[in-house]
């Protein structure tokens, strides 16, 4: 009940539809830019394999590297846990299936999915770089236009018209769950309309929508106004500032019986942040020479688990098991 308030049932076709032209997208690019440089598969994959940004595992200088392998195997662990497991937005399809073990099935058979994708968008990327170089192309640009500028400026006319579709696809697909997920936190933990009527709900869901896709138009001029680094890098970048605090607070409700203190929990969770972010900007100089990854989450968790520590009660939660 609570995902199908939010509207989960829009989404699941029009996802999957979504996926698939994304996807599509990606392999028809790649392909295209196979038949540019004269490349059947096998040299295609010869040469993907042996350029030097084809780098599948990373052991660079562990402290000062933040590329390093253990550290993104570390950090994406975590990252997953609270971006997904912890995300109204990424779980409310699991959470909308009949029973646990649809669930957990589905679970499953997405993360094995994910494997093949990234792997794709990895050869993608390579292929860019050869691509760029073998053409005489710059590459002094911001890394999310690379694929834009190819797609209109260099590659044939039907790439760009695939990538508009992989474009509106990946943008719808991440805009309207994260709609949904929105508003039905707002229906269920905010405005909790019980006594409501079915007009005078839908009539909610439909403003908090708009309100909700004003605000996403907001964050992506910003973005586009203030960001110099890749979308999904600083993306990564500020999950580990603001879902700290979650996944401390994940692990005291998991692990403890601690009482919180409610009204405390708020500034727990700015102050942990601020003090990430401030350890995260000298991390180099106070901590001689050591680099932050995405493993920054992982320390803003353990502030916060600090600071909830501090404000507990002294009594206990007792199982009623």
């Amino acid at each position: 009940a609570y995902t199908i308030k939010g509207g989960i049932k829009s989404i699941i076709w029009t996802d999957m539809i979504q996926t698939f032209f994304l996807v599509f997208a990606v392999v028809f690019t790649i392909f295209s830019i196979g038949k540019e440089l004269n490349m059947n598969f096998t040299t295609m994959v010869s040469a993907i394999c042996s350029n030097d940004q084809f780098v599948l595992f990373d052991f660079g200088n562990f402290w000062s590297n933040e590329n390093n392998f253990f550290k993104q195997f570390i950090s994406g662990a975590f990252i997953t846990i609270v971006m997904t497991g912890l995300d109204q937005d990424m779980m409310q399809k699991n959470l909308s299936l009949k029973n646990i073990h649809e669930a957990t099935k589905n679970f499953f058979s997405f993360s094995i999915a994910l494997i093949p994708v990234n792997f794709i968008f990895l050869c993608l990327g390579v292929l860019f770089v050869i691509y760029m170089n073998t053409k005489g192309i710059s590459q002094q640009m911001n890394p999310d236009e690379i694929y834009p500028i190819l797609a209109t400026k260099y590659l044939p006319f039907s790439v760009s018209i695939f990538f508009i579709l992989g474009i509106i696809a990946s943008a719808f697909s991440s805009a309207n769950s994260a709609m949904v997920a929105m508003t039905t936190s707002f229906m269920i933990d905010i405005y909790n309309g019980k006594n409501k009527s079915e007009r005078k709900l839908k009539k909610v869901r439909e403003i908090t929508h708009t309100i909700v896709a004003l605000c996403f138009i907001g964050i992506i001029i910003l973005f586009h106004l203030f960001n110099d680094e890749s979308v999904v890098k600083t993306i990564f970048k500020f999950a580990g500032y603001t879902y700290g605090p979650l996944l401390g607070l994940f692990f005291i409700g998991l692990f403890t019986k601690w009482r919180i203190k409610d009204k405390t929990i708020p500034y727990i969770s700015i102050v942990s942040i601020l003090l990430t972010v401030i350890i995260d900007a000298f991390s180099e100089e106070i901590l001689f020479g050591y680099k932050f990854g995405f493993e920054i989450l992982i320390l803003n968790g353990i502030i916060t688990i600090i600071g909830l520590l501090l404000c507990k009660e002294k009594t206990e939660y007792q199982s009623t098991i």
